[in-house]
């Protein structure tokens, strides 16, 4: 069989017939077109799964384009890392791939240079602070965009108090417009905070990583990683606040044999209330739901999702699962005192190998830097892909309740069919149609038929299986943050290619990133939509295109986890750490080759995954 050197360009991609005019649910520069044909083949693309690893809902496509240019422009243009560019990125078939920009010419990556020193440097020493100040100016947006008021109606006629003494001057139909714009221009706000300190997280633990090799050649990735594991981080508390309801549940009969009953969630409430200890427990749940329970049901980035606080049978199942562990006896918390304890003991260790006192300061300078900075990964990820993004889905559905009852949209969801550009066109046809007076038609029929296309299109895109890359795979793939966070290096897209050229019958090993060490066998469970994450029984290893800190309650009943993309850095390597479980990161092809079922060996120490029997 011949090598295959390459993967197929956009254009030659072969799309399911029932894909027909799936661009037309996306602007313009978010699509491969004619004009950027000769730029976009010299790059090299990949899928990105972990941003966008199932078909993207034209609204929902706005934090990927968000992130577009907050990550970009912090590289390039605030803080100045010398050799890397932005990551751009291009839709095809409904799924979003993502290309690091080749560097800039050397004189360029100069001036970076001496901007680069005076500027990262500054914020390493001055973390904390800025932390505290980042923080409160975020929450102060979410705050903002939460009192944004949009109109639940347009009035048969305006009330007098808006025309006496003197004429308000506005009136709903232009509100509900501006309040749109208001809030699209927070979301972007909000990811340029975003990325205010993110790529310097990333950038700290590559610094430390490099140390770490030169000092200590052969050391392992996986040892690497248990250097910076234990952090108490915004991310993990929604189930640390779990936990502890859960606790005072057992403590607090008979909440917690109510709690451990086959009922959904709302019944459980009813009956809660019912009685003196049921109702103190709920004083304590609603005390802390907000924010904690702003936390998304899977990624945080498609609105289907849900989170817990509008689908409440999630936590109440995680919580029946801790009281019933906690009645048998068992730990439900992560162990933080042992990550930590070992965490102390290997740097220890190491440090003590070090002979050269500069070199122990080259070793002490970087590892305090990547300890206090790099917990900014998982803090600022709660407060925006879950905190704000859950605020953000209900204001939208606010307006999609909107064109819903003036008969512009079937149901308020189908707002997510249009993307941000096209949106303001439906809500000014509404407005028009009212302004117009009595009777005058709108265009809600042509409207609810994009959107029935659309809906049927991106469920054709959900049994698609796309291309894992487009284009040419450089000799050596070295931009950092597409290693550290995606994974992506020269060996793993060999393993892509590997799974093109072979049935994946006949793969019996894959590698990835040893992410996170141990080693452990059981049954895996594939999980290819988010949803499928309750299907998790205990004892079983995750198998999924990447995982999210979110669904930390199902980490501590799990064997292991395995993804197809994602490197050191990313959200899987990191959550697999704080719970001490073993993980291999970006294999590329291991949704593809594991079925549910299979008996799999996992070692997390050297990034293998091993088929041992197939089911």
């Amino acid at each position: 069989m011949a090598e295959i050197k390459k993967f197929p360009y956009a254009k030659e991609v072969k799309l399911p017939p029932e894909l027909e005019g799936w661009e037309e649910m996306y602007p313009h520069h978010r699509l491969f077109t004619e004009e950027m044909e000769e730029w976009d083949n010299g790059h090299f693309w990949f899928q990105d799964k972990i941003h966008a690893p199932e078909p993207m809902y034209p609204l929902d496509d706005i934090f990927q384009e968000a992130w577009q240019i907050a990550l970009s422009q912090y590289t390039t243009r605030v803080f100045c890392i010398p050799p890397a560019q932005g990551i751009a990125q291009r839709m095809l078939g409904c799924y979003m791939y993502i290309t690091p920009v080749e560097p800039p010419p050397q004189e360029i990556i100069g001036e970076k240079a001496e901007l680069f020193g005076k500027r990262v440097f500054y914020v390493f020493e001055n973390y904390d602070n800025l932390w505290a100040k980042w923080l409160e100016k975020f929450q102060a947006l979410g705050r903002e965009m939460a009192a944004v008021k949009i109109p639940k109606e347009l009035p048969k006629f305006v009330p007098d108090e808006d025309v006496f003494p003197y004429p308000k001057g506005t009136t709903e139909a232009y509100e509900i417009i501006e309040s749109f714009n208001t809030i699209i221009s927070q979301i972007f706000k909000a990811w340029q905070y975003h990325f205010e300190y993110l790529n310097l997280a990333y950038l700290a633990y590559l610094m430390f990583v490099d140390t770490a090799r030169k000092l200590f050649p052969g050391i392992k990735e996986s040892t690497i990683g248990k250097m910076v594991a234990g952090a108490e981080v915004s991310m993990f508390r929604p189930e640390e606040e779990l936990c502890r309801l859960s606790r005072l549940a057992v403590a607090q009969p008979p909440v917690n044999e109510i709690l451990k009953k086959e009922i959904p969630a709302e019944e459980k409430i009813r009956e809660l209330k019912s009685t003196e200890a049921g109702r103190v427990w709920l004083e304590e749940m609603e005390r802390i739901k907000d924010p904690w329970f702003y936390v998304s049901c899977g990624s945080g980035w498609y609105h289907y999702e849900g989170s817990w606080i509008n689908k409440m049978d999630i936590p109440f199942s995680y919580m029946k699962s801790y009281v019933e562990r906690l009645e048998k006896g068992e730990k439900i918390e992560r162990s933080l005192t042992a990550i930590s304890e070992e965490r102390d003991r290997i740097v220890d260790e190491y440090r003590e190998l070090i002979k050269s006192e500069d070199d122990k300061k080259s070793f002490d300078d970087a590892y305090k830097v990547v300890r206090t900075i790099y917990r900014y990964a998982e803090d600022h990820l709660f407060w925006v892909e879950h905190w704000l993004h859950t605020i953000w889905f209900e204001k939208i559905r606010e307006f999609g309740e909107v064109l819903t009852k003036y008969g512009l949209l079937k149901q308020s969801d189908d707002i997510f069919l249009f993307n941000r550009f096209e949106v303001p066109m439906l809500l000014e046809d509404l407005a028009t149609s009212w302004a117009l007076g009595v009777n005058a038609p709108h265009r809600g029929t042509y409207w609810m038929k994009i959107a029935e296309k659309r809906e049927k299109i991106l469920e054709a895109a959900k049994k698609w299986i796309p291309v894992p890359a487009l284009g040419v795979p450089p000799e050596e793939v070295s931009e950092p943050f597409t290693v550290m966070l995606w994974g992506i290096t020269t060996e793993k897209v060999a393993e892509w290619i590997k799974g093109t050229a072979v049935e994946t019958k006949d793969i019996t090993e894959i590698k990835g990133f040893a992410s996170s060490t141990g080693i452990t066998e059981g049954p895996a469970r594939v999980l290819k939509l988010l949803e499928d994450v309750v299907q998790l029984q205990p004892g079983e290893i995750m198998v999924a295109p990447c995982t999210n800190p979110s669904w930390a309650p199902v980490f501590t009943k799990i064997k292991a986890a395995v993804t197809d993309i994602g490197g050191l850095t990313s959200h899987a390597a990191i959550v697999s750490r704080e719970y001490g479980l073993p993980a291999v990161t970006g294999t590329g092809i291991a949704t593809s080759v594991i079925k549910t079922g299979d008996i799999i060996r996992v070692d997390g120490s050297t990034g293998t995954v091993t088929i041992i029997k197939r089911a």
